[in-house]
């Protein structure tokens, strides 16, 4: 069947749609058609075997509790219907096919049965049937003949996802959640595949591929439309795990419809609830929702960081509580194969925030060091902005993997892809842009040749890393009876423990030095013991610290004020923080890398930026050893950035006297 026909169904399906208007909202649309076009497809497929299936379930003992393997294989399919209905009896009684169609859809093997369920198709037949419509849509879709002499696996493959696509563009504000731009994936398939095409091309090559977050399922049909494309005699055998009902039935319906193993796409949360907990992949691919919180999954997630830590899935660190990016990461980085069984790929997207989010040893950052020094990240590839449905955002393809080629070890490659794409003719939501087969070879060929260039920059590992500093000066004070100081004193929160005459005695005390400035705090606190003490005869140590303070006022030129052991004390209002660029020397990853920040070479380039970064300015300067972390960011658009030469003066000078001309002449045509 020619890409036509296939579309001539499609168009005939989305007439369909064209019945539920009014009763549905076009967003709606896609929970009538998507599963009663399983449902039919499923009863195309079956009804060869109908009768013999039928046959088979009257003869088996009432008491048998697994029926399936001996309905499946009367079948010849991976499920069977056994109910005496088809879409053809169901059109036979017009005024209980509500009731039919409930009995033909229990009818269904329970592998089956889990995606109309899932689909909560149940609420659609009350809704069709208090409308009238119910029999109406289901005798348009019994004039579909989805047989598999009429239509293959494939092309009932290309036929759902067609579908799919129609319907996410109809739901814009959901779409970006569950339903990737097509070009986007093909892109992360192209970068994930390209290495391997050698790999890929063998006779009888068997690999496997997860996406934990697969949505409706583009990733996985993609990318098994690839190597199939590639190498026919090729398998790549695909999983996923989907947390929303709606869409889970939605892949797992086109898993089914194309012939492959539908129970590997799994119901369920990827983080609390690992329907592929022990298993391992050679691929994986990924398009988590951009920003979401994790609040839900917190005390799972916390406990399995804390009690197993790198035995576990997130052991390099935990993000903020808003954005679980980097959880996906992590848990995708546990399921690669490990490098002797081969080792894995992976391709995910995210927006900016991974990149740089997180000072120095916050989660993410360690997430960034970890995934760096252990040399796993091999490229990010910044994609132009208005790509996506549901948000204009700039996104960024990761590319990681725990097998580089030699070449790259090492080394980090950064792709700039934001100039390719070609506007939309007409916009799709918040998607105004998209990238053309053209340009997502482009981009391949630029990653896949890995040499510097505009639009290709190639950096060390410890480019990224860097050491953050605190940079302390000194506290220089003196003290000054002011009005505005005693003002100060009045309203500090200390003076409420006194009582009145307490408070009015210690005023009154201060006020008689009016004028007056002193050089140490022992001072203030010795008045403040002379007027309280008489009065309350015990000391009130926190109403002379607070004393002391409202008094102070710093000064570049007042003492600097120094501890017990003569240290000089901090100003933490002129504390100041500096990265100082890591050393360039390739480093191993280490849980805790407070040793190497004290190793002589990390002294030394701490040293050395001081020395012309920050003496050179401020002499009386130093740095706090103690509060040193490590942390990582990956800048992508600075390394790309480029500024504008500015415009000579000879330039501004003509244009101005262009448009001074240019408005003279509106002048006089105005006033003649």
């Amino acid at each position: 069947m020619s890409s036509e026909a296939v579309n001539s169904y499609a168009g005939f399906i989305w007439s369909v749609a064209d019945l539920l208007r009014g009763v549905y909202k076009q967003s709606e649309y896609g929970r009538v058609i998507l599963p009663l076009t399983v449902l039919r497809r499923l009863d195309c497929v079956l009804e060869p075997t109908k009768a013999a299936v039928l046959e088979a379930d009257e003869t088996l003992p009432v008491t048998l509790q697994n029926r399936d393997p001996v309905l499946e294989r009367e079948a010849g399919q991976s499920f069977y219907n056994a109910s005496h209905h088809t879409f053809a009896t169901l059109l036979g009684d017009p005024d209980h096919v509500a009731g039919h169609l409930r009995n033909y859809i229990a009818g269904f093997s329970d592998s089956a049965r889990d995606i109309v369920d899932k689909f909560n198709f149940d609420a659609q037949i009350d809704r069709l049937d208090s409308h009238n419509l119910l029999y109406l849509v289901l005798s348009k879709f019994a004039e579909l003949d989805l047989s598999p002499d009429t239509m293959s696996d494939l092309e009932m493959g290309y036929l759902y996802e067609e579908l799919i696509r129609k319907f996410s563009e109809l739901s814009n504000e959901t779409a970006g959640e569950h339903f990737t731009p097509r070009e986007v994936i093909r892109l992360m398939v192209n970068l994930l595949f390209r290495e391997d095409d050698e790999l890929l091309t063998r006779p009888g090559a068997v690999k496997t591929l997860l996406d934990p977050a697969c949505g409706t399922g583009g990733m996985l049909a993609t990318a098994e439309a690839y190597l199939r494309e590639l190498n026919p005699e090729g398998e790549l055998r695909v999983f996923g795990q989907e947390l929303n009902a709606e869409t889970y039935a939605t892949c797992r319906a086109d898993m089914l419809i194309k012939g492959l193993t539908a129970e590997n796409i799994r119901f369920g949360n990827s983080f609390d609830n690992d329907q592929h907990e022990g298993q391992r992949f050679d691929y994986l691919l990924a398009n988590p929702p951009f920003g979401v919180e994790w609040k839900m999954v917190a005390d799972v997630v916390r406990d399995e960081h804390a009690d197993r830590g790198f035995a576990g899935r997130f052991g390099a660190g935990l993000p903020r509580i808003n954005d679980g990016s980097f959880l996906f990461l992590q848990h995708m980085i546990s399921k690669m194969k490990r490098p002797d069984e081969g080792g894995a790929r992976l391709a995910i997207v995210f927006n900016g925030s991974p990149l740089f989010t997180g000072g120095a040893g916050s989660g993410e950052s360690e997430i960034r060091r970890w995934i760096i020094e252990s040399d796993m990240l091999e490229a990010v590839v910044a994609l132009p902005d208005q790509l996506f449905y549901n948000t204009g955002i700039s996104t960024y393809v990761w590319v990681v993997t725990n097998r580089k080629e030699p070449r790259r070890r090492g080394k980090v490659q950064l792709i700039d892809a934001r100039e390719s794409f070609t506007k939309m003719g007409k916009s799709l939501g918040q998607k105004r842009k998209e990238i053309s087969a053209k340009q997502i070879d482009d981009i391949g060929r630029l990653h896949g040749a890995f040499e510097e260039g505009p639009r290709s920059k190639i950096f060390t590992n410890e480019s990224f890393g860097f050491l953050r500093i605190t940079v302390e000066r000194p506290l220089q004070l003196r003290w000054e009876i002011t009005e505005d100081t005693l003002a100060v004193v009045e309203s500090h929160k200390a003076m409420a423990k006194l009582d009145s005459e307490t408070g009015e005695v210690l005023l009154a005390s201060l006020r008689e030095h009016l004028g007056e400035e002193f050089d140490s705090d022992d001072t203030v606190l010795a008045l403040v013991r002379a007027a309280v003490l008489p009065v309350t005869g015990a000391k009130v140590s926190a109403v002379g610290k607070a004393v002391a303070g409202a008094l102070a006022i710093r000064d570049p030129s007042a003492p600097v004020q120094v501890d017990r052991c003569d240290n000089s004390q901090p100003d933490p209002e002129l504390r100041d923080h500096e990265n100082v660029p890591l050393p360039p020397t390739p480093v191993a990853f280490e849980a805790d890398p407070t040793a190497r920040i004290d190793t002589i070479e990390y002294r030394t380039a701490i040293d050395d930026y001081l020395r012309t970064e920050v003496l050179a300015y401020v002499p009386d300067a130093w740095h706090d050893p103690d509060k040193t972390k490590i942390g990582y960011e990956i800048p992508v658009t600075r390394y790309f950035y480029s500024s504008n030469p500015l415009r000579s003066i000879e330039e501004i000078d003509a244009e101005i006297f262009v448009l001074e001309a240019e408005i003279r002449d509106l002048l006089i045509e105005v006033t003649t």
